[in-house]
């Protein structure tokens, strides 16, 4: 089992969730009580996520957790606990512009994209099976130079310069007044690298991806939702 520092205080567990803490399955079975039981213990739990702001309220909602939302890879901030209005980091415009522009240079490209871009408002997503090397490359010689592509696992992102997970996370914290020297994070994918290094602690569950378990401070030793079950066990002895 993963071994957290038994010193350590956090103000918050920070929780990616495509891939660690819901897989094609769902949830893990275990998950939503071990969750619930590190909430009554009094660690704050939130979402970052590159799903939609739609897509992850239902999440927080079964989870039953009193954090905040982080969507759209950063795009999206929503802390609807606090009574905050819902910020935007972006306009998706450009990056759904770009995808268009895309379709028409490369042979069977889907310029449309995942369903839930139809909620999307500061980014463009596009099925993983497209080649995210060639639109950076493409994109380049663009108006959408600056742009950034990024594959998830789940997907690709094409996404505005500078709005990542710790730019949605800075947003915030900001506004709970947290310091993320004292923030816990757990993720699974490159996506969720900028908040490994942002925040004081960062637990991977999967390290199939490149620099992403080297990026963080500790590994699980079970792989994705397990893993996460995995740390949630070990914050329960330890809280």
């Amino acid at each position: 089992m993963v071994e957290l520092p038994k010193d350590r205080k956090w103000d918050m567990l920070v929780f990616d969730v495509d891939g660690t803490l819901m897989d094609a399955n769902g949830y893990h079975p275990e998950l939503i009580p071990l969750i619930r039981e590190v909430e009554a213990r009094g660690l704050t739990v939130s979402l970052a996520s590159g799903r939609t702001l739609p897509n992850v309220t239902p999440i927080k909602q079964s989870l039953g957790v009193s954090g905040f939302i982080v969507a759209e890879n950063g795009g999206m901030v929503w802390d609807s606990g606090e009574g905050r209005e819902i910020v935007a980091l972006a306009d998706g415009s450009r990056a759904r512009d770009a995808a268009e522009w895309l379709g028409t240079q490369i042979e069977g490209f889907d310029a449309v994209g995942i369903e839930s871009n139809r909620w999307r408002e500061t980014e463009w997503c596009l099925y993983e099976k497209e080649d995210a090397e060639l639109m950076c490359q493409l994109l380049a010689y663009t108006e959408w130079f600056d742009l950034i592509v990024v594959s998830t696992g789940f997907a690709i992102h094409i996404t505005a310069p500078g709005v990542d997970k710790a730019s949605g996370l800075r947003v915030a914290f900001e506004q709970r007044g947290i310091d993320p020297r004292n923030v816990l994070v757990c993720g699974d994918a490159p996506n969720d690298v900028s908040m490994f290094e942002m925040c004081g602690s960062s637990v991977a569950v999967n390290d199939a991806y490149e620099g992403v378990a080297e990026a963080a401070d500790l590994l699980t030793d079970a792989r994705g939702t397990e893993g996460s079950v995995e740390l949630l066990k070990a914050l329960i002895d330890i809280l």
